[in-house]
């Protein structure tokens, strides 16, 4: 599995109804500004001592800003046994730039 994915290939996931978890790990501050909809909210450096919360089996999109925090994360993930987790490239910046504009940006 690659460690990637595009935001057009998480809308077009979204569309076809599939069935994963999206894990944001931005901080407090930042989702109250703004985040996906259904998405599972646990701080970067929280993912440790809250792994029991994860399924390593579920398909897990990770997301923050940029992207560059939500690929440590993919990183940490797959050392623990996760197979099935992606970094949601360009992070939510690109999802507001290429796919809703009208969402809030910072």
């Amino acid at each position: 599995m690659s460690l990637e994915i595009t935001v057009h290939e998480l809308q077009a996931k979204r569309n076809a109804g599939e069935g994963f978890v999206l894990l944001d790990v931005r901080e407090a501050e930042e989702v109250a500004l703004v985040q996906l909809p259904h998405s599972v909210h646990i701080p970067m450096g929280d993912i440790p001592s809250r792994l029991p919360e994860l399924d390593p089996e579920a398909e897990t999109v990770v997301y923050c800003h940029h992207g560059v925090r939500s690929l440590r994360v993919v990183h940490f993930l797959r050392q623990h046994d996760f197979a099935r987790v992606v970094n949601l490239a360009g992070g939510i910046d690109a999802w507001a730039n290429e796919i809703d504009p009208r969402m809030a940006r910072y």
